[in-house]
This record gives C-alpha cells, sequence and structure tokens, in this order.
C-alpha cells in the first residue's frame, strides 16, 4: 500500500511540485489548499487513485483539528506531512497593518504548529513518520519589507529543532528544506537590477528551480534520510555560500 503524505499549499507554485513528485514517486498525495488550480486539476485527472485534494483555508486554526480527523478517517494514517502552505504579506513594519501581522503569524505559524500537534499523534500510534517544514532564507538573511515574514519563517527552524527531539524515539523525522528565490510568483516582481543582483549572489549564477527544492523533500522522506532530523536543507543556488 502506498505511503500517504499530506501536502498543505499543494495546488500552485512549490507545493504543486511537491505533489507532482510525490505522486510521481509512488505516495498517496492529499493536497490542501484554499480552492483547487487548474493544474492540481489536471494532476489529480492524471493520477485518480493517487492524489487527492482537501479544501481549507489556514486561517480557520480552530477547525484544524477536524481537518486532521477528517483526512484521518477518510485516508487512513499519514505517514509524512509537508507544511508548505504559506502567505507572504510584505510591507515595512512602521506601516505594516495589524491585521496582514496577525494572518501572518497565524497562516505561517500557529496552523502548521497545530496540524504537526494533531497529525504527529496518527505517526506516533505508527512509529514512523516524517514531518517537513517548508523554511525559507529569509528566515536567516532577512530582506528588507520581509521582517514579519521572515520572524515566521525563522520560527519555524526553532520549532523543527526541539520537535525533532521530542518524536525521535519514535522514529519520526523533523526537518527543514529553505529554499532561496525560486522561479515563481515570489519573483515575478523581481526585475532589472533586484534581479540580477540576486543572480549574481549565486556560485551558480542562477535562480533555484522549484523542482530542486520539491527534490529536497522527497530526498526527506526516503529511506536514505532516516537518520537526518533536526535540520536545515537549504535549496538557493548556493546564494548564502
Amino acid at each position: 500500500m502506498s505511503k500517504l503524505v499530506i501536502v498543505t499549499g499543494a495546488t500552485k507554485g512549490l507545493g504543486l511540485e511537491i505533489a507532482k513528485q510525490l505522486t510521481l514517486n509512488g505516495y498517496y498525495v492529499v493536497g490542501i489548499s484554499r480552492e483547487i488550480s487548474n493544474d492540481f486539476s489536471q494532476l489529480m485527472k492524471s493520477h485518480k487513485s493517487s492524489l487527492h485534494f482537501h479544501p481549507f483555508d489556514f486561517l480557520n486554526t480552530k477547525l484544524i483539528s477536524n481537518l486532521a480527523k477528517e483526512i484521518v478517517q477518510m485516508h487512513g494514517r499519514p505517514y509524512a506531512l509537508i507544511n508548505n502552505a504559506a502567505i507572504g504579506h510584505d510591507g515595512i513594519l512602521g506601516t505594516m497593518h495589524e491585521t496582514d501581522i496577525h494572518e501572518l503569524i497565524k497562516v505561517n505559524i500557529e496552523a502548521p504548529i497545530l496540524l504537526t500537534k494533531y497529525i504527529s499523534r496518527s505517526m506516533l500510534l505508527n512509529r514512523n513518520g516524517r514531518i517537513v517544514n517548508i523554511g525559507s532564507i529569509i528566515g536567516s538573511t532577512g530582506f528588507n519589507g520581509l521582517s514579519v515574514y521572515g520572524a515566521t519563517k525563522s520560527a519555524l527552524g526553532g520549532f523543527t529543532k526541539s520537535l525533532s527531539r521530542e518524536l525521535g524515539k519514535a522514529n519520526i523525522t523533523v526537518n527543514v528544506v529553505a529554499p532561496g528565490y525560486m522561479k515563481t510568483q515570489m519573483t515575478e516582481g523581481l526585475q532589472g537590477n533586484k534581479l540580477s543582483s540576486i543572480i549574481r549572489r549565486s556560485p551558480l549564477g542562477r535562480l533555484a528551480d522549484v523542482s530542486e527544492a520539491a527534490a529536497a523533500v522527497d530526498y526527506l522522506l526516503s529511506e536514505g534520510a532516516s537518520s537526518v532530523t533536526g535540520t536545515t536543507i537549504t535549496v538557493d543556488a548556493g546564494s548564502t555560500a
């Protein structure tokens, strides 16, 4: 029987690529997002028995326990959880609206912690599992206008390290994949000098690709990564080297 993997924020960008690669590599994937995308719908048509969609808005943190119960009841106990869903409001802190700050903290920190709380219970029963939190190099390097976003991604790193110690005895690994700037919607607004500057910082002279970050997630789910826990894999074409 194929191992069940839950991927949040699965309908576009990196989440979509993670769902695609894991499905192609034989996992049974449940993708969670606020709404389905055309790309995810097309992927489901090609993998009707191994890829499924579950709508959910992670601003509704009070309903996360119910979400976890529904998924386990419908699909069984999960082998892995990929906490990819996040929002990226940018803005100078002094002028940033408090509502945006609260949403960033709720979706990027509170939601993945709560979902992990409930999903990890099934992993503890199985005494086996993998948790991958999607971070960002912004959490360690910083970037103008992304102070709150950077704080949320940095928080995931601390969460990961301590949780890996809590769950390790049950053969559950917990890691972070921290992408750099990739060819996604995140870089569509970066043109000219800004984009050139980011590319120049890379020893490889290019941006990382979503397929490369997704491959790092796939590796962490593999048997070959069974002793990798409490760490961060950075996929940024070397820009933080």
